[in-house]
């Protein structure tokens, strides 16, 4: 089977798959949005609340890092993730997922108990 160039162009163009883009970047941008405006509420009930805009935002920032660290550990986040892409690692849940994923990918499948007596050992040994 000889080909030409062109030939071998156009067969290999109608079996690539087709670009996303447009999709994935529309996703990314809702998902991103919708993070931003559920945190520009929370500033806004905190502001109700009576705290002045800088603590307000300290607090939404706060609650929003919660927020990301909670879906985090519940596996909701990686869900999010894989349907938006980008869209959801600008924001800051994005920071507590970074910080929440590692230290659930390696928790430990037992549980590790000190006795009293182990304790008085440990701190003989600092002291």
């Amino acid at each position: 089977m000889n080909m030409t160039n062109d030939e071998y162009r156009q067969y290999s163009d109608s079996h690539q798959p087709r670009s996303k883009c447009l999709g994935n970047c529309l996703k990314a941008f809702l998902v991103g949005g919708l993070i931003c405006c559920i945190g520009e509420a929370i500033l806004n009930v905190y502001a109700d609340c009576g705290l002045d805009r800088t603590d307000a935002s300290s607090a939404a920032s706060a609650t929003l890092v919660f927020i990301g660290a909670l879906l985090t550990g519940l596996g909701l986040y990686d869900r999010i993730a894989r349907f938006a892409g980008g869209g959801t690692l600008v924001p800051i849940t994005g920071f507590a997922n970074s910080m929440v994923a590692p230290a659930l990918e390696f928790k430990t499948e037992e549980r590790v108990i000190i006795t009293p007596s182990q304790k008085c050992r440990c701190f003989r040994r600092v002291c």
